[in-house]
């Protein structure tokens, strides 16, 4: 492990922003990981594949909402970090544009849920998960990201679930509390969002003003390949779990689901290696690609390592931990978790090859390309086999995809002659 010292120790701001976002990643998985064992036994598989199935759904619209800017704002950050000017034009542009979205999104979210009969038995869980949407949009990730001031994202995050946490213990009792948990968790996206919107303005010092139609619609083209991006990603991630509840019972989706939350908790282990880096090897890269080049070279050996050893983990203990985290009556769940037990070894290569590498050389438009033939291939797939084999079929589906996905990447990296291997 001795590249991940040699990189760290060579630049204190990016230990200080993989520190916090390891920290957070922690939080992120913890608390829930702390919650499910409780959640999956008082709500019961049919209420837990419910309240997952709505969470798909209004995933929709949180991409809309979000555009992209995830990474495009945070590249543009991360190299504009040091204009003060510069840098609150960017943060207030994608701060409206973000808000117009969600109108828009809030109007289409109306005209859907009214239109369709498979939503209006669950009307008011649809509604309340939407506010989540909101939460999101507000909280500018992207800003603290691409300044690396991640340390302010991490106060936020464990603050709001710690509450949300101790609430959830004390307010959750029974089956029929399902709603009240999902209220509980959007009042607590909505002031995640409304908190990090605030100390940007406040401790950051970044000012917030109208900014120009033209920069505006700067802002939008440059999102556009990434926002498409994220909009394929979504169709082979959390789409899986509405395709499954397009097919399945509400217990099924609760199997698929839950396992899922474990895998995406182990995975959340390699999530700062790649959110930390991002807006560092944008700046390196515009200083010097040899450095760059080698850089990420390291990131590769060090993810690899550690993503193999977790998918082992997954593997080999996928019983246990199914017994340990959620119970008896989950047990389908062990086949489940042992299919995509191999996605954090096969994802973090695919988030060096893309994201660390492609999206700084901005390649936007062939990522975006790949990420849309990953989506119809899992769209195809999922098509055929989920209907007859429910949660398997979606597992194995997403592992499927995920590795077409890394391939290309790496096959793109290689034509193109970008050498990290």
């Amino acid at each position: 492990m001795k590249p991940l010292f040699d990189i760290i120790n060579s630049n204190k701001v990016l230990f200080k922003n993989f520190t916090s976002l390891s920290l957070l990643q922690i939080s992120n998985y913890l608390f829930p990981l702390i919650t499910l064992p409780y959640l999956v036994r008082v709500l019961g598989p049919e209420k837990y594949g419910l309240i997952n199935f709505a969470a798909a759904f209004t995933g929709y619209f949180t991409i809309i909402t979000d555009y992209g800017f995830n990474l495009s704002a945070t590249q543009e950050i991360s190299v504009n970090r040091d204009d003060s000017e510069k840098t609150s034009q960017i943060f207030s542009a994608v701060i409206i544009i973000k808000m117009l979205l969600f109108s828009v999104s809030a109007i289409l979210f109306t005209v859907i849920i009214f239109t369709f009969t498979v939503f209006q038995k669950d009307l008011l869980l649809y509604a309340i998960t939407f506010l989540t949407v909101l939460g999101t949009g507000l909280f500018p990730v992207w800003f603290y990201q691409g300044t690396e001031k991640m340390n302010y994202i991490l106060m936020i995050n464990v603050f709001v679930r710690t509450v949300l946490t101790i609430s959830i213990f004390i307010f959750i009792k029974e089956e029929s509390d399902y709603l009240l948990y999902a209220t509980l968790n959007s009042v607590a996206f909505i002031a995640v969002g409304i908190v990090g919107f605030a100390l940007a303005a406040i401790k950051i010092k970044v000012k917030f003003f109208l900014p120009k139609k033209e920069i505006l619609i700067q802002q939008l083209v440059d999102g556009w390949n990434l926002f498409l991006s994220t909009i394929w990603i979504n169709l082979y991630t959390t789409s899986n779990v509405f395709v499954l509840g397009l097919f399945a019972p509400t217990n099924i989706v609760g199997y698929f689901a839950a396992a899922d939350k474990i895998r995406m908790a182990f995975q959340g282990i390699l999530s700062p290696l790649t959110q930390s880096v991002f807006p560092h090897v944008n700046k390196m890269l515009s200083e010097s690609y040899e450095r760059f080049i080698g850089f990420n070279k390291k990131i590769l050996k060090i993810g690899f390592v550690i993503g193999a050893l977790i998918s082992f983990v997954i593997f080999i203990f996928a019983e246990p931990i199914v017994k340990i985290v959620l119970g008896a009556e989950y047990y389908p769940s062990v086949v489940i978790l042992r299919i995509i037990a191999w996605l954090p070894l096969i994802i973090i290569l695919s988030n060096v090859f893309g994201i660390l590498t492609m999206i700084p050389l901005n390649k936007h438009k062939a990522f975006s390309m790949i990420l849309f033939f990953a989506s119809m291939i899992n769209l195809i797939v999922s098509f055929i086999i989920v209907p007859i084999y429910f949660d398997i079929g979606t597992s194995i589906s997403l592992l499927v995809t995920e590795m077409f996905v890394t391939v290309s990447f790496y096959l793109f990296i290689k034509l193109n002659k970008i050498i990290i291997i």
